[in-house]
């Protein structure tokens, strides 16, 4: 008996180290096709790496943006530096609240932000984080803040992409990484903002839908709302404009509105504004530069208008 244990003792650091080495393998080296289970990409879409490279120089802002996709492609720091406004947008596609929690946990002391500007889009509430976490594995360093949100998911392609993000981590091997700052048909701006050439969308009708929301982003929503209250940071929730043929399409926008208006200072700018489909987006989530800028010179207005700017 006691050497069938001592047998089981001496196979588990070898499984592990066995693991270990095959995880790297197949990580670097096998097709994308084969990587069902591991999803690690430097430099993925939307310009993270240099967005979370930036972040680290950065401090003090007037500003600190979060969110989605909506985010760092709605709140352009250019325009609010007209009003001698810092501005540093945090956002990354498919930004959950588990993922805003880590990088607040990981930066907001660092920024010091007189004003939290966090853009809720309601999908973001109904989705698992997978995808915004695997961005973030890749492109960002990788802490015990890393290890919360993977248990916190808690899903196999989480685990097997984080402990091979490590293993990056530690070998340097992503140190002489560069990303271009044209990818495409986007633009990264100086401030964690992405700028997509100037395209126009169209006029489509959406299927009937509605939201169904995850009981750990909730969660963590409520966590980041405690976290900045606690800070005495004064946070400001807006719902950044989407096509009226998108946001039409669900029937519990009321619902939404009230669940975000009991949380903090709220704006819907679906409600607040009309822009044309077609001249105003160049998909059905995302605006145009031109719906950036009357997006913008509306959301400044607004705070203004409210007090809300006036910062310390």
């Amino acid at each position: 008996m006691k050497k069938f244990v001592r047998k089981i003792f001496l196979f588990i650091p070898f499984s592990l180290a066995v693991y270990l080495l095959m995880l790297f393998l197949w990580g670097n080296f096998s097709p994308g096709w084969l990587k069902s289970n591991l999803n690690y990409k430097l430099g993925s879409y939307g310009h993270s790496y240099t967005r979370l490279k930036e972040v680290k120089e950065v401090k003090d802002v007037d500003l600190l943006v979060l969110g989605s996709s909506h985010a760092y492609r709605g709140f352009d720091p250019r325009i609010f530096a007209k009003q001698n406004l810092n501005v540093f947008n945090l956002g990354s596609s498919a930004q959950t609240p588990i993922q805003t929690k880590l990088l607040l946990n990981r930066y907001l002391d660092q920024l010091n932000p007189g004003l939290v500007l966090y853009e809720v889009y309601p999908g973001t509430f109904s989705i698992d984080g997978v995808e915004s976490a695997l961005d973030l594995f890749a492109n960002d360093k990788n802490d015990r803040y890393s290890i919360q949100m993977a248990m916190e998911i808690n899903h196999v392609k989480i685990y097997n992409t984080l402990i091979f993000a490590f293993m990056r981590d530690v070998l340097h091997l992503n140190s002489s990484y560069m990303e271009p700052v044209n990818k495409d048909s986007d633009t990264y701006v100086q401030g964690g903002y992405v700028e997509r050439d100037l395209k126009h969308y169209g006029y489509f009708k959406h299927l009937d839908n509605k939201w169904t929301f995850d009981v750990s982003q909730m969660r963590a929503f409520g966590q980041i709302i405690a976290l900045l209250n606690d800070r005495g940071i004064k946070v400001v929730l807006i719902y950044a404009p989407v096509t009226g043929s998108l946001y039409n399409s669900y029937d519990d926008r009321d619902h939404f509105d009230s669940l975000m208006n009991v949380k903090a200072e709220y704006y819907n700018f679906n409600e607040l504004m009309n822009l044309d489909d077609s001249l105003y987006f160049y998909d059905s989530h995302h605006l145009n530069q031109n719906g950036v800028e009357e997006f913008n010179e509306k959301l400044i207005d607004k705070l203004f208008n409210a007090s809300t700017l006036n910062l310390p």
